[in-house]
């Protein structure tokens, strides 16, 4: 007879494994990443040059705007970046500075929408995540109540009950532990969208003193 308890252990050390950073007392509970939350990208850390509401809005320069949008996609490479920000530069002329500097504002306030996108979906996850932790627990104790039933009673441990209670456990930590396991790759997205702005930021700086 396939006894039950070896599946409920196994849940309990992935909980264990799993769980800490939810387990942690935190400013925000429904931040789960190791990386510190920041509502939005500091301008400061991603640009060094004039400031860009000295140019105007950035929407009002359409061409300026059609850049932006196009150099914040992640779709697009920065190889790509480096040819679209020359040319336009180029075609801006005497106004390049300027213009180049709404291309940085549009930049800038593109990627941290996507980022605060991004940082409300983790947010979610990590509910979700919790709700489902809540959910194993209670699946772990039902369980060992059903086992200890079954032991007080003299009747099978792998009974109807027992074996569906472990089923759903097991199949409950191990969606657990693969969100998890996706959780560690989704944190790093916020951060990454911090760097492309700093690098076309970087760019766009370098082309103003090249004028």
């Amino acid at each position: 007879m396939r006894s039950v308890s070896l599946p409920l252990i196994a849940a309990g050390l992935l909980l264990a494994a799993s769980l800490p950073a939810l387990a942690q007392p935190k400013t925000d509970p429904d931040w789960p990443c190791i990386q510190r939350k920041a509502p939005e990208i500091d301008l400061a850390q991603v640009w060094n040059g004039p400031d860009p509401a000295t140019a105007g809005k950035w929407t009002d320069d359409q061409e300026a705007a059609t850049v932006a949008q196009r150099i914040a996609s992640r779709r697009t490479p920065m190889d790509e970046v480096d040819v679209v920000l020359q040319l336009f530069a180029r075609e801006a002329g005497a106004e390049a500075n300027t213009r180049l500097l709404r291309v940085m504002a549009g930049t800038y306030e593109i990627i941290n929408t996507e980022r605060s996108r991004v940082m409300h979906g983790i947010e979610r996850y990590a509910r979700g995540q919790q709700r489902l932790a809540d959910r194993i627990r209670e699946e772990g104790e039902k369980l060992s109540q059903a086992k200890a039933t079954a032991v007080m009673t003299n009747v099978p441990a792998e009974s109807a009950e027992t074996k569906t209670l472990d089923e759903q456990l097991t199949w409950d930590a191990r969606i657990f532990d693969e969100r998890a396991r996706s959780l560690t790759y989704v944190c790093e997205m916020p951060v990454l969208l911090e760097q492309r702005a700093y690098e076309i930021g970087q760019r766009i700086a370098a082309l103003m003193k090249g004028g």
